[in-house]
């Protein structure tokens, strides 16, 4: 994936609202899912994208807000959007999302894209994706953007817990333990 190509998928970040963000179920990817609200007399319909940032071994994000507007945005009445009054001071978190603006800059000439491209042998880019409360930074391999339907559950608790893999895990045996053809 070439700079013009990464340059046109972030088009679709500019301006839309970040909803969710974070590494996938299994760990290795990373995704955001954005808003894109349409003006209603542009016929274009409002629509969720995923951008599932494959193979990312670094990821960071930093608040974007100075620590007086966290100082003003303490009060967790301002995680309830109905809770929040003109009297409301601080950045309301129950808007339960962010503005992407300007969006996502690709660093052209990243070290440690360089450095993860040289220790794993495939090409490495480093991204920073700028939003009004956060800033994040992620290196990934490759980008893909698709549509989500209503229903996208990032991550679903589930009956069984992390102990059903540590089980499974414990059923098979080392190397050295297998039997022997003869047997």
């Amino acid at each position: 994936m070439n700079y013009a190509d990464l340059a046109a998928q972030f088009d679709e970040l500019f301006d839309s609202w970040l909803v969710h963000h974070g590494f996938t179920s299994y760990m290795r990817d990373y995704e955001l899912i954005v808003f894109q609200s349409a003006d209603p007399r542009s016929g274009i319909t409002p629509r969720y994208l995923r951008f599932l940032f494959r193979h990312c071994p670094e990821a960071s994000t930093r608040s974007a807000l100075p620590p007086a507007v966290w100082s003003d945005s303490m009060d967790d009445g301002l995680l309830q959007q109905q809770h929040v009054t003109m009297q409301s001071a601080g950045y309301i978190w129950g808007v339960r999302c962010q503005e992407l603006y300007p969006g996502a800059t690709i660093a052209e000439n990243s070290e440690r894209a360089r450095w993860w491209s040289k220790q794993v042998g495939v090409t490495f880019h480093e991204v920073e994706v700028s939003a009004n409360a956060h800033q994040i930074r992620l290196l990934f391999a490759d980008l893909q953007v698709e549509e989500v339907t209503a229903g996208y559950t990032p991550f679903t608790v589930g009956e069984s817990g992390i102990e059903e893999y540590a089980t499974a895990a414990s059923d098979i045996s080392p190397v050295g333990d297998q039997p022997s053809p003869e047997s």
